[in-house]
């Protein structure tokens, strides 16, 4: 084990690498029951995407261990499952059996590109500035994320009567309404919000006397204290063994041909595209933190990462859930010092076993998980000493890459941003020797990608 993951040589173990899987399968396990919530909208039963989340989230991520020897979790992606669950809503859009099956076809371009060696020349394109923005962006979507999970972060909306001119604009259709956004301070009085607080006064402490293990202890820790609180639900009959209903699996229920037709390319190009962009920034930017990447910005392992990526994408479909990716939450587990795929197989092998330990996984609270990723947050954060912000033309790109993950809940949509802003910069100055000609490329993608989303 120690020779083929090569623990030696990435200076780790194999009580680290385990406890880092362990940590990471704790912060995604979520995805196990909020992935068959959102899919369920098309019609789809919750066991079988349950069943799918499982099985391709293990599957991907252990071959992901094995194959590129990457420290790096798969599974269904959040945002891509609410876009599938949008296109193939039920009565209103089209059957999900179809809107697999473009999954499929976008898994396979995916293949495509990664054989022709096109996503790896990515790697090296991007310039060092917004591979370490990407580290910072996603250091900052982690930390939004664990904050709205423990509820210190609240967000309402106010509804807006149109004015007289929005609605002569829109030729005078009634019903037409818009929202403001406020987000807040949740309170203190919310025992979700208290739990995760004391979880990440534990967490920190323990990070702070350097303490192996402390984002799993910190998670372990909270969970317990949550069941006094009645945070940690402990239900009526509680089994640890218990396999759900599989009777209506959805695995090779997609429907390619119907994919195929007309008017379905767009949405492939969207899945594609989004996919793209997301794969990308999570792969550099956790392994950018990891030390996986030299300080040429290359990686050995990248190629055979986004191999395993774009197979999983199609596994998925044939599963029958919607795209799989890999995980931001990854970096939970690289905080606590996994850098190979040891730590991959330890994660995938939990997923196996939450088809028949599925109570034990829903015993952890969100207030558990939500420290630890906010933690993690802070060391992804950290390396934005790296970035020149007295070159305004690296500076404003990578200011940009980093808002925009946050602030539209993409990682695509951060990337995208850093890709316009630093061609253009160059451009304009007259340094546009210095863009390697991928970027040019990536300019005209992105723009060809939110004129379809702008016409949507």
């Amino acid at each position: 084990m120690k020779n083929f993951f090569k623990l030696a040589q990435n200076k780790t173990t194999v009580k680290t690498e385990i406890i880092a899987g362990i940590t990471t399968f704790m912060t995604m396990a979520y995805i196990l029951f909020l992935n068959p919530n959102i899919l369920s909208a098309t019609g789809m039963d919750k066991n079988a995407v349950f069943f799918a989340t499982a099985i391709s989230a293990g599957f991907v991520t252990i071959a992901m261990g094995l194959v590129a020897n990457f420290p790096i979790a798969l599974a269904p992606g959040m945002g891509l499952n609410a876009l599938f669950a949008t296109v193939a809503l039920a009565g209103v859009g089209m059957p999900w059996q179809v809107a697999l099956g473009a999954v499929f076809i976008s898994g396979m371009i995916f293949l495509l590109l990664t054989v022709t060696k096109v996503r790896q020349i990515l790697v090296v394109a991007v310039p060092n500035s917004l591979k370490v923005a990407i580290t910072v962006g996603i250091g900052l979507f982690i930390t939004i994320i664990g904050l709205k999970l423990s509820e210190i972060m609240v967000a309402s909306a106010n509804v807006i009567p149109p004015t007289l001119e929005k609605l002569q604009a829109n030729n005078g259709k009634a019903g037409l309404m818009f929202f403001e956004w406020n987000i807040g301070l949740g309170s203190f009085k919310n025992p979700s919000m208290l739990l995760t607080l004391i979880g990440l006064a534990i967490t920190a402490a323990l990070m702070s006397l350097r303490v192996k293990g402390s984002l799993l202890i910190g998670i372990v820790a909270t969970t317990l204290i949550g069941i006094p609180m009645g945070v940690t639900q402990i239900a009526e009959g509680f089994s640890p063994f218990q396999l759900p209903d599989f009777s209506n699996l959805a695995v090779f229920a997609l429907d390619i041909k119907g994919a195929l037709k007309m008017g379905i390319w767009t949405v492939v190009f969207t899945f594609t595209f989004v996919e793209l962009f997301d794969t990308f920034g999570t792969l550099v930017g956790t392994a950018n933190k990891a030390g996986l990447i030299d300080k040429d910005g290359k990686s050995p392992k990248i190629g055979k990462a986004m191999l395993v990526d774009a197979l999983g994408v199609s596994f998925g479909a044939l599963m029958g859930t919607s795209t799989v990716t890999a995980y931001v939450e990854s970096a939970a587990g690289i905080g606590e010092g996994g850098r190979t795929g040891l730590t991959a197989v330890t994660t995938g092998i939990l997923f196996l076993l939450a088809l028949i330990l599925a109570p034990i996984a829903t015993l952890i609270p969100n207030a558990a998980t939500a420290p630890a990723l906010i933690i993690v947050g802070l060391l992804m954060v950290s390396s934005i000493s790296e970035i020149n912000f007295n070159d305004f033309t690296e500076g404003l790109p990578a200011f940009m890459c980093i808002i925009m993950m946050p602030f539209t809940y993409s990682i695509a949509n951060g990337v995208a941003a850093g890709i316009i802003f630093y061609t253009l910069l160059k451009v304009l100055t007259g340094n546009y020797k210095r863009v390697h000609w991928m970027m040019y490329v990536l300019f005209v993608l992105v723009a060809i990608r939110y004129v379809f989303l702008s016409e949507g």
